[in-house]
Formats: structure tokens, C-alpha cells, sequence
């Protein structure tokens, strides 16, 4: 049976990886929903309109857009179905969207519920990242032999000549 650690990561890499997914997706297209789509244009150009330094590197809201979009999918993909260390570079990166799309928000002045769900998820993959940062913990035969005569495991081997 795979231990709770186990289960609570990929549990959190699933969940985690298909909201990413359906963000970025909303973000790059409007075919899962017109109106999503529409918000997060102007959301963007507000955005631009809050960092006018962005506009002077030649960066408009449609490429940030776009590029957050983009490492939201690819991340979200490599959250959900990649295996390995993989996903922890993908969560630090999520992680760093989310940060900065909370600059984004604070930056214009959004209320509270127009970016919960961002700090929501934020924490979620901190949880993650700090779960499988833990390390695992000793099988339950090892612990069994250290709790006996207070002899650990290699003390107890006798070399035989």
C-alpha cells in the first residue's frame, strides 16, 4: 500500500497540474469558455497599463499573456503526468507565476476575491513542494530493530572468521 506521503503528492501534482492546465488553457484560447477568455484580456492590458516599463522592453499584454499562459499549460502537464524531479521544477516555476500574478493583482488594486484563487493554489504548491522536500521516513522493519535493546542494526552483526 503506498504511504500517505505518497498519496498527498500525487493527489496535490494532479489536482494542482489540471487547474494549471485549464488556466493556462483559458488564457491561450477561448474555446473552454468565451467570457474567461474576455476577463483575462482586459485583466492583461490593465496589467501593461500598471508596468509601463514592460511596454518600453517591447512586451505587450498579449505576449505576457501568452507567455504566462503558455508556462501555466506546460507546467501543468509536466504536474500531472511527468514523473520524477521533473515536477519539482515545474511546481517552482507555478510557484513564480503565482507570485508574480499577486504583484499583478496588488499592482492595480484588484479586491481580495478577484485573486483568492491564486493564493489559494499558491499555498497548495508550497505544500507540495515542502511534502516532497520531507524526507521519507525509515520502513517499519528498521524502526522495529533500533527500538529493541537500544542496539542499532549493524551492532548487532557479528563477524564470523
Amino acid at each position: 500500500m503506498a504511504s500517505p506521503r505518497t498519496i498527498t503528492i500525487v493527489s496535490l501534482s494532479v489536482a494542482l497540474g489540471l487547474f494549471f492546465v485549464f488556466m493556462g488553457t483559458i488564457k491561450l484560447t477561448p474555446r473552454l469558455s468565451k467570457d474567461a477568455y474576455s476577463e483575462m484580456r482586459r485583466s492583461y492590458k490593465s496589467y501593461m497599463k500598471a508596468l509601463p516599463g514592460l511596454k518600453k522592453l517591447g512586451i505587450s499584454s498579449v505576449i505576457l499573456r501568452k507567455t504566462i499562459g503558455s508556462l501555466e499549460l506546460a507546467s501543468g502537464i509536466v504536474l500531472t503526468l511527468v514523473p520524477g524531479r521533473p515536477k519539482d521544477v515545474a511546481n517552482f516555476i507555478l510557484l513564480l507565476l503565482v507570485l508574480i500574478v499577486l504583484f499583478f493583482h496588488q499592482l492595480v488594486g484588484d479586491p481580495l476575491k478577484r485573486y483568492a484563487h491564486a493564493l489559494v493554489f499558491g499555498i497548495l504548491l508550497t505544500c507540495r513542494l515542502l511534502v516532497t522536500r520531507q524526507p521519507e521516513d525509515e520502513p517499519h522493519e528498521r524502526k522495529a530493530s533500533h527500538k529493541g535493546n537500544g542496539a542499532n542494526s549493524q551492532d548487532s552483526k557479528m563477524k564470523v572468521s
